[in-house]
């Protein structure tokens, strides 16, 4: 890390990252920022990827080729990165850091889902640097016998640091710790309402930071229980609330929580905050700083 300057992989202010918080290195149109980790994070990535001179390594998730040139650094010239990410802008951005670097290779992927074409047919080091449900069912039928992908896996709220390690026909994991990323298209982190599945995820999040508080009663636990389920079990094709035509006071995930809030009341606060959106987006549209003034640059 002493070696690769953070300022060559993004354009932003990097005094946060001496601070140990992550820094931009790009925003959509749309709002959406991605983020180089903070320098912790990094560095628990990397001890956990056991990484020796000349291993080939897979990067999902471009992270603004910061990473990647780390690697690169400790694989040495015998050793291959390859860096695969769903946003073109995040490629482009990538392949115009990397110029001197001859040992890795960015492509573009038309879906996280979707194998590049004529890829290496083994994988042997896996590191997915974005948020994901799982990893791609095309890269853990490729992952070699002994080889592992380091992933946070789970909703978009928090996930498990884990690492996937394939033994035989068996993938065994391993957590280790949880974790807060982005999305690896940095797509789905642009801003926008969210839908049944993910309020749930975040009212599951919010309720068991309650319980770790002891700051919930059993009647409010039952009726965030109750809504959770509820959530979960409205048609997965039913649009947000905005979308689709329908008055916001008559959409059913709106109904539903109306009906819940007397019993959680208390909490609605706490809750409040963990859904608002600029809170994940700060230097959006309409975010202000602590002392009142609009923001515009990207702030930790």
């Amino acid at each position: 890390m002493l070696n690769v300057d953070v300022e060559d992989f993004t354009d932003y202010d990097t005094e946060a990252f001496y601070a140990d918080r992550p820094v931009a290195f790009m925003e959509t149109d749309q709002g959406a920022i991605k983020a180089i980790s903070a320098p912790h994070m990094v560095a628990t990535l990397l001890h956990h990827m056991e990484l020796k001179v000349g291993e080939e390594v897979v990067i999902l998730g471009a992270k603004g080729g910061y990473i990647a040139a780390l690697v690169a650094q400790i694989v040495g010239a015998e050793g291959t990165v390859r860096v695969l990410d769903p946003s073109r802008d995040a490629v482009l951005h990538v392949r115009s850091r990397l110029t001197h670097w001859p040992t890795i290779e960015t492509r573009e992927l038309e879906s996280v889902d979707v194998a590049p074409v004529a890829f290496p047919g083994e994988i042997d080091r896996v590191l997915i640097t974005g948020q994901l449900l799982s990893p791609p069912e095309w890269m853990t039928e490729r992952l070699s016998d002994g080889g592992f992908i380091v992933a946070p896996l789970g909703p978009k709220t928090s996930q498990q640091l884990v690492k996937l390690e394939r033994q035989g026909e068996v993938l065994m994991p391993t957590e280790l710790g949880p974790v807060a990323f982005g999305p690896v298209d940095v797509r789905q982190g642009e801003p926008g309402p969210m839908d049944a599945n993910e309020l749930a995820d975040v009212l599951e999040l919010a309720m068991q930071t309650c319980e770790d508080l002891e700051l919930i009663e059993d009647e409010e636990r039952y009726a965030m229980e109750d809504l959770i389920v509820n959530l979960r079990e409205l048609p997965e094709d039913l649009p947000p609330p905005g979308d689709g035509g329908l008055p916001i006071e008559q959409h059913p995930m709106i109904r539903l929580m109306w009906q819940a809030a007397p019993s959680f009341f208390r909490l609605w606060p706490m809750i409040q905050t963990m859904i608002q959106p600029n809170l994940a987006q700060p230097g959006a549209e309409g975010w202000t700083d602590e002392d009142g003034t609009e923001g515009t640059d990207f702030q930790p």
